[in-house]
């Protein structure tokens, strides 16, 4: 199968590796020295999934119409790789009479809550799903990524059943990795939005997760995150869908926990992430000069709050933080964090 991944950084190079591996033909869109370097040598994968040495197609926009498409950009560059890339496909249409991108299935991997929807909106004539990641992978060097978690990832789209679509692709993707097909997908959006609260205190002070979670008052600030979202997610009427022992029953009672007791659940977390030092997303963004996705992630439970008549002075700070890192290029220390946090409310 001709299968194209848009965005080959960490996540996307992860999994353009692993579905050449097993024997579908692969095109992968990136830029710069990371494109260069994919051109040379392709995609060199290590850890959790094995060793794999990609040679797979790369440009910057597609070149060849797929059959099926992984977009694996940041959610704040999603829409405009879409868009670049479905002109580039209707270029490539009018000169040698191949289709365009509009029609093709899109499996949008990202974190935050729009994915699907800005796929939809952008391609309404492709079926879209959404595909949750809980694998941990650093993009070390130009072409280069390393598995430090690998975990199941679960397909799914809506808050019904898995659909007999969904369970099509998820046999696909289940070729090269472990991959669920997923019931209640929104809800399950919700619930991987509470675990990727672990990502905006490692950006801030340039910590790894495990480190922020050790530290005692960096973990009660990031309980209080999560606590927040899960609050929002409540009164928005979301019902969380199951996703890392975590379900709609262990969310809502943690949402009503003790401060001292709530920090159980990102002590948990870390346990189950290991050794490996995993910075998080939205660090490796701002070590690599990028933008992050900070406003997808504690960014939408503030403006969920917002709607939902919830205060999130938390995840409000946080954002703003992780913003300020941006411009500065300066972490903060543990003490500074948490008293800026505190500040907030």
């Amino acid at each position: 199968m001709r299968i194209a991944v848009i965005g080959a950084g960490a996540l996307g190079g992860t999994f353009a590796a692993l579905l050449s591996r097993a024997g579908h033909e692969v095109e992968v869109t990136a830029r710069g020295a990371q494109l260069s370097a994919i051109r040379e040598r392709g995609i060199r994968l290590s850890g959790g999934f094995g060793v794999a040495n990609a040679r797979v197609a790369a440009s910057e926009t597609l070149s060849a119409r797929p059959d099926l498409v992984l977009l694996c950009t940041k959610a704040q560059d999603a829409e405009e790789a879409l868009v670049q890339n479905a002109a580039a496909l209707e270029g490539a249409a009018a000169l040698d009479g191949g289709g365009g991108l509009d029609g093709v299935p899109v499996i949008v991997v990202q974190n935050g809550l729009d994915g699907v929807q800005t796929a939809e909106r952008v391609l309404p004539n492709s079926e879209c799903f959404g595909l949750l990641v809980i694998i941990a992978a650093n993009y070390t060097t130009p072409g280069e990524v390393r598995v430090t978690t690998a975990a199941p990832s679960y397909l799914g789209r809506g808050t019904g059943p898995a659909d007999a679509e969904t369970l099509r692709w998820r046999g696909v993707l289940a070729e090269a990795a472990p991959v669920i097909a997923q019931s209640n997908f929104v809800g399950a959006q919700w619930t991987k939005l509470i675990v990727n609260m672990l990502n905006g205190l490692p950006a801030i002070t340039g910590l790894t997760v495990q480190e922020v979670v050790a530290h005692r008052g960096l973990r009660i600030a990031l309980t209080r995150s999560m606590r927040e979202a899960v609050q929002v997610g409540i009164a928005s009427g979301v019902r969380f869908g199951s996703l890392q022992r975590l379900s709609d029953a262990r969310l809502r009672l943690f949402a009503h926990m003790p401060l001292w007791l709530g920090q159980l659940l990102p002590l948990s977390m870390k346990r189950r992430m290991g050794n490996v030092p995993n910075l998080g997303s939205t660090q490796q963004s701002l070590r690599r000069g990028q933008r992050t996705e900070i406003d997808y992630l504690n960014g939408a439970v503030e403006r969920a709050g917002l709607v939902a008549g919830v205060a999130t002075p938390v995840n409000a700070a946080i954002t703003a933080l992780v913003h300020e890192v941006e411009q500065s290029g300066e972490f903060l220390s543990a003490a500074h964090a948490i008293g800026r946090i505190n500040a907030f409310g």
